[in-house]
């Protein structure tokens, strides 16, 4: 027998849009795919499928070496960050 899902099923935003194309300068979409550290989320969080997970890696990596998205937060910077906004 089969189990329930204890989850309902992720789907793709970028299928149900049509995009064919990310853009690494739209800042904006590309921070759905990361964490709060700025790590990129796997697509078991995310819910895409395999071309467009592809995408936004690349996408994600090409602003960072543009200097648009930091590689790496600090610990220090999260914690500061979310006591100020209290």
């Amino acid at each position: 027998m089969s189990e329930k899902r204890k989850y309902k099923k992720r789907y793709c935003k970028y299928c149900e849009q049509k995009v064919d194309f990310i853009d690494y300068k739209d800042i904006a979409s590309l921070k759905y795919s990361l964490s709060e550290r700025f790590k990129i989320m796997p697509r078991r969080l995310t819910g895409n499928c395999k071309r467009h997970q592809d995408m936004v890696t690349i996408a994600i990596k090409r602003s960072r070496a543009a200097a648009l998205i930091p590689y790496t937060v600090s610990r220090k910077v999260i914690a500061g960050a979310s006591h100020e906004e209290r």
